[in-house]
């Protein structure tokens, strides 16, 4: 096979994972074969195997570039000076913005990491990438005076993961969910918990686009 440029080899990778995240919600994590990630990305067997080896493999790489992805984004939260309104911006960008099958494909991952194995020890592991993100972002926000918490950081992690795994499994299950009517309440619980200083900026509806990964990066490299 003739070597790629990196980035056709980037964007390749990239459509094989879209791909098989599309297979993986709806079709279920057992039921999908490599088969179907190769049609559905319209792709040779050969290709899918110069990136991925099993399906695991296509766990791994989807859950790490959602990871990263977060990353990013709460680069940009804590640079903000109204945290409680940058965290609606992204909770709205997730649970309204993306679409439901997204949400689909997270629970698909849980549901299969009970059964233990490769899977288990992956989704654990991003679990616990996230929950430590934002117990940084939470740390650096008390430090700098823009939230007076009543629980440690670690604590507000893991109480905000519990809040979004419930938002996720809702609109995955319930078509009928309202996610955008949601996420305002939302916000409010979260703010009694972050205790956010006063701001004397309006709350500012544009945070998503501030949020898109072409700001995410111009914010962390500025």
């Amino acid at each position: 096979m003739p070597k790629l440029k990196p980035d056709t080899h980037k964007a390749r990778r990239e459509h094989i994972l879209d791909a098989a995240s599309r297979c993986f919600a709806h079709t279920g994590f057992h039921r999908t074969t490599m088969q179907h990630v190769c049609r559905e990305a319209g792709v040779s067997p050969g290709a899918v195997y110069v990136y991925f080896a099993s399906k695991e493999d296509l766990i791994s790489g989807i859950t790490e570039r959602d990871r990263s992805k977060l990353a990013a984004e709460l680069a940009v939260v804590a640079k903000s000076p109204d945290i409680l309104a940058a965290l609606s911006g992204l909770g709205e960008h997730y649970m309204v913005e993306e679409p439901r099958e997204k949400q689909q494909l997270v629970i698909e991952i849980g549901c299969e990491s009970m059964r233990g194995g490769p899977v288990a020890d992956i989704f654990r592991a991003v679990d616990q990438s996230v929950i430590a993100l934002f117990e940084t972002l939470f740390r650096r926000a008390e430090a700098e005076g823009k939230i007076a918490p009543e629980h440690d950081a670690r604590t507000l992690a893991c109480a905000l993961a519990v809040i979004g795994d419930g938002l996720m499994w809702r609109r995955a299950v319930d078509p009928a969910f309202d996610a955008k009517s949601i996420v305002p309440v939302i916000t409010a619980l979260i703010g009694t918990l972050l205790n956010p200083a006063p701001q004397n900026t309006p709350y500012p509806n544009t945070m998503v686009a501030a949020l898109h990964p072409v700001a995410a990066r111009s914010e962390i490299t500025s």
